[in-house]
């Protein structure tokens, strides 16, 4: 069996070592050591040992102090090339400022990947609330008000497999497939979705679609407060001003 995984790690190409190197590095795995990239890599240490060697000499990965090792500056630029960042973002860039010296509240500007949902740009609020997002990260659909917006857009099939998983993040997620397709139909009808601490205890957040001018849903954006009782209404407002705003500016052939 030995020899067969020996064989099996010969026949993948070089360009597959590097991507699995890389993709060892998610939102819980910021930092890692080379013993821990060659595990989550499926490699021999040698191999991780020199392919990381590679990488950090090419700027796509930087070794600390410590020893460990994090992504590099060379792979956030040319992450910052793609459309979903170089147009979306830099479009959307004046209306989230806009709507944050509005609010003053966190603001989230989301596109769907897959079941998650990718928080492109983020400004942070002045009110302390509680936010795990990150520019990068991925969180789930089902659980923040950018991911409702996006799963009530979404195709029958990523909604299927949305609701085959939903993980409860607090004792508030709603995990409960009938009630979670009762929310999408109401997202549809009054055209936002919000959440209360279901992704974070003590934050609330309101999110509205963003279309291009061709009619389709391509992003969505969002505020995150301490609460909704007595100011949604000014928040969905605000929301939907800045969306029509971006849709009207955006490229049709964006994300």
């Amino acid at each position: 069996m030995a020899v067969a995984g020996n064989s099996a790690r010969a026949g993948t190409s070089v360009a597959s070592r590097v991507l699995a190197v890389l993709g060892a590095f998610d939102t819980d795995h910021r930092e890692l050591t080379l013993t821990e990239l060659a595990r989550r890599a499926d490699l021999p240490l040698a191999t991780a040992f020199r392919l990381v060697g590679e990488l950090v000499e090419w700027g796509a990965l930087v070794r600390r102090r410590s020893g460990s090792y994090v992504v590099g500056r060379r792979l956030w630029d040319l992450g910052l090339l793609a459309p979903v960042q170089s147009g979306l973002r830099q479009v959307a860039s004046p209306f989230l400022h806009d709507l944050y010296g509005a609010t003053l509240a966190t603001v989230h500007l989301a596109v769907r990947d897959g079941v998650t949902v990718l928080y492109v740009d983020r400004l942070s609020g002045h009110v302390s609330v509680p936010v795990v997002s990150q520019v990068g990260s991925r969180l789930p659909l089902h659980a923040t008000g950018v991911g409702k917006v996006l799963l009530a857009h979404a195709s029958d099939d990523v909604v299927t497999r949305v609701l085959t998983n939903l993980t409860r993040i607090t004792p508030y997620t709603v995990t409960q497939p009938g009630r979670l397709r009762a929310e999408l139909r109401r997202v549809h009808r009054d055209g936002f979705a919000q959440t209360s601490e279901e992704m974070s205890l003590g934050a609330c957040s309101v999110a509205v679609p963003i279309r291009a001018p061709n009619g389709p849903v391509v992003a969505a954006l969002g505020l995150v407060v301490p609460s909704l009782r007595r100011g949604r209404p000014r928040l969905v407002a605000a929301l939907q001003v800045a969306a029509q705003g971006i849709g009207r500016s955006i490229d049709p052939s964006t994300g």
